[in-house]
């Protein structure tokens, strides 16, 4: 027997309403966080790969033990596991690393809890709307921050600060809120600046 007539003998009867239910919420809360939160703001899609696979899998593994009665600290550890195995390698940033926490935790919140759909649809609405009102400025202000190779290591002077900053503000057309100076190499006349600024 082929696969196609495996899926068409299939009884689909037995498969749990709610397993369906709590897969769609999670995929459609999944989406909304990836396509029009993240992808807005960071433009990055190789992750895309990495946020939906983490969270079927950390979804589908915690809906299963659960139904073995699957203890919340048991459930915590694997999410525990799943998050570290990602956030060990190299090339991700903090916030990248901010939205794969909270890929596997919607799959994990929405696996093992025993709440009802109006529950599931409020704690993933939750979620979405902090991660939105964090990204966009409306809780922290709109404020960034950003590493430059500065060439003029002479205006980091402190009589030359209003200088620097109004150097700066010109060159990337940011306001900027302060400058913090870090590895200064008088060889390459360069000097390393963090720089915190409005977004754009």
């Amino acid at each position: 027997m082929n696969l196609l007539e495996l899926i068409i003998n299939y009884n689909w009867e037995e498969i749990n309403p709610v397993f369906i239910a709590k897969l769609i919420i999670d995929l459609v809360s999944l989406t909304v966080l990836v396509r029009y939160i993240y992808l807005r703001h960071h433009h990055r899609t190789d992750l895309m790969l990495t946020f939906y696979s983490f969270n079927v899998i950390v979804f589908i593994i915690s809906y299963l033990l659960n139904r073995v009665e699957l203890s919340t600290g048991a459930a915590f550890g694997l999410f525990a596991i799943f998050s570290m195995l990602r956030y060990r390698t190299e090339g991700i940033s903090a916030k990248d690393m901010t939205y794969l926490f909270l890929c596997i935790a919607l799959g994990l919140i929405l696996a093992v809890s025993a709440g009802s759909f109006g529950e599931h649809l409020v704690l993933a609405s939750f979620v979405l709307l902090l991660t939105y009102l964090l990204e966009t400025g409306w809780v922290g202000g709109k404020r960034s921050t950003m590493t430059i190779v500065f060439e003029k290591p002479e205006l980091i002077h402190p009589s030359r600060r209003q200088e620097l900053i109004q150097e700066l503000e010109q060159r990337t057309g940011f306001r900027i809120y302060g400058v913090e100076v870090g590895d200064i190499d008088f060889l390459k006349d360069s000097v390393v600046l963090t720089v915190h600024h409005e977004k754009p």
